[in-house]
């Protein structure tokens, strides 16, 4: 069957994206799979199990805003073209957890906020113009940001908001050389993806659907892979025992409840937050519009060098 529509995903290559991914492409034999892909990902296509013709990668380091401009414009030249059809679905699922507030990219970010909010507005705002009528798009979040004992199962620490012009730059958490500063930039940095699904849905009404999606608390993943090996062993080993109760949801369901939320389309009011599988009310905390009127502006401010003029499409 030729290919009718474009689903594009980050984070794709393992865990919860690798799962849904997997599945789009054994359920959806209408959809071309395009994947962002860190530079060197061995064997992408290959993990998936499905026709090669049927998914593309394309080089995309989420830590780089330069990276994500300059993959923005390679898909969108492959939309132009009509090597792929046009962008249904955008499942922006790539994240990163450090063990400190101190990580820099080379754009000199804080790089949890960099990979989790900027590198999303980047894809966002550049391939609007790229997708199909209606179009969907998805941010994998966090009930992280709660920031309760109920949600965070005393894991990681509640976010800490402060001027976003702050959190984008390294050390905005106390003690921010501990692993606790690296999990509160974390759950932030969810929160702030929540106000910004608000904001598309308000900024391009008309233009297609945004969601929240909330796999709840998923061990096993590799989200943890940068902290102790003591940690490690807990998460690989211990806490997937948890999915057996409500308390945690196993990588295979989180994937399929991703998969359901990337089609969900109008089925959930634009700028919802889907909770495994249910639309519910994200935080309190996370209807403040005079947040999200600042974060906006922010990441506006922080990405126009990969957005205006200057960066026209060669």
């Amino acid at each position: 069957m030729m290919a009718e529509q474009t689903v594009l995903m980050t984070g794709a290559t393992r865990g919860i994206g690798h799962v849904a991914a997997r599945r789009v492409l054994a359920e959806s034999p209408q959809s071309h799979l395009l994947v962002l892909a860190r530079p060197g990902t061995p064997d992408v296509v290959r993990s998936f199990g499905a026709d090669p013709a049927r998914v593309s990668v394309i080089d995309a380091d989420l830590a780089s805003m330069g990276s994500m401009q300059a993959a923005a414009f390679h898909v969108a030249a492959l939309v132009s073209d009509g090597v792929v059809p046009p962008i249904r679905v955008m499942a922006l699922n790539g994240g990163v957890q450090h063990t400190n507030a101190l990580t820099v990219t080379e754009d000199g970010f804080e790089s949890t906020f960099a990979v989790n909010v900027l590198a999303n507005h980047v894809l966002i705002r550049l391939l609007r113009e790229d997708a199909a009528p209606a179009a969907h798009t998805v941010v994998t979040v966090s009930d992280t940001h709660f920031g309760d004992l109920r949600h965070n199962l005393g894991m990681v620490p509640g976010p800490r908001w402060a001027d976003p012009q702050t959190l984008v730059r390294p050390g905005a958490f106390p003690r921010p050389a501990r692993a606790s500063a690296g999990r509160m930039a974390y759950s932030t940095s969810k929160l702030a993806g929540i106000y910004l699904v608000h904001a598309y849905s308000r900024h391009f009404a008309g233009d297609g659907t945004f969601h929240a999606y909330n796999p709840g608390f998923v061990p096993a993943t590799g989200l943890a892979r940068e902290a102790a090996a003591p940690a490690r062993y807990v998460m690989r080993r211990i806490m997937p025992l948890l999915t057996l109760s409500p308390l945690a949801t196993s990588a295979q369901r989180a994937g399929e409840l991703l998969t359901d939320a990337m089609f969900a389309g109008n089925a959930a009011p634009n700028g919802a937050y889907i909770d495994r599988g249910r639309v519910v009310d994200s935080s309190p905390e996370s209807y403040d519009i005079g947040r999200e009127t600042e974060l906006w502006d922010a990441v506006e401010s922080l990405t126009a060098p990969f957005l205006g003029p200057d960066s026209a499409r060669q």
